[in-house]
């Protein structure tokens, strides 16, 4: 019923930590896979190829987020990635057009992906294989990262593009703003 092939060993061990992890908190999760302090994983999210990804501490990983590490990908400190965010560090589009997906093949090309630190990639969202994100980059949902993307901006859309340049005085004041409306309810 089951091959018995390295891969096959491999994947199922994979396969059986997910489901086991089916009934686990996004803490007590991302402790089962290994993962840094304070990281955190939601219910679906998957790590294709963890043995080559790289994540910081306080990492958070939402609901059905598929991160493929088969290239090389290293997530930075306290970034978030949204629910159901694909992380490409691969493209097997040569092996289907020539009529040749097998296992394995060296047409299946790979490339390091990087998320910096202190960003936040909303949901559905998609980065592709080879693409370097700054560190402090806020990714509006429904964009496609294609390209590399310089550290402090907003970007989005199709293809990503910068909308604008992190503002410290409006992030300030933001903050400043929900301190005080935490400290007035707690009042």
């Amino acid at each position: 019923m089951f091959k018995n092939t390295e891969r096959n060993r491999k994947l199922r061990e994979q396969i059986l930590t997910y489901h086991i992890s089916s009934v686990m908190t996004d803490d007590e999760r991302a402790q089962l896979l290994g993962l840094p302090e304070g990281c955190r994983i939601r219910e679906n999210a998957k790590i294709i190829s963890p043995e080559n990804f790289k994540c910081g501490k306080y990492v958070w990983i939402g609901e059905g987020a598929i991160l493929d590490a088969s290239g090389g990908l290293e997530i930075g400190d306290h970034t978030s990635i949204g629910l159901y965010v694909l992380v490409w560090t691969h493209s097997s589009y040569l092996a289907n057009i020539t009529l040749d997906n097998t296992i394995g093949n060296p047409l299946i090309e790979r490339k390091p992906t990087k998320i910096g630190k202190g960003c936040f990639i909303a949901g559905h969202s998609v980065i592709y294989p080879g693409v370097t994100i700054g560190d402090r980059v806020v990714v509006l949902p429904m964009s496609v990262v294609t390209k590399d993307i310089p550290s402090n901006c907003i970007i989005g859309g199709v293809p990503a593009k910068k909308i604008k340049d992190l503002d410290e005085e409006e992030i300030s004041q933001k903050v400043k703003s929900m301190k005080q409306t935490e400290k007035d309810k707690a009042g």
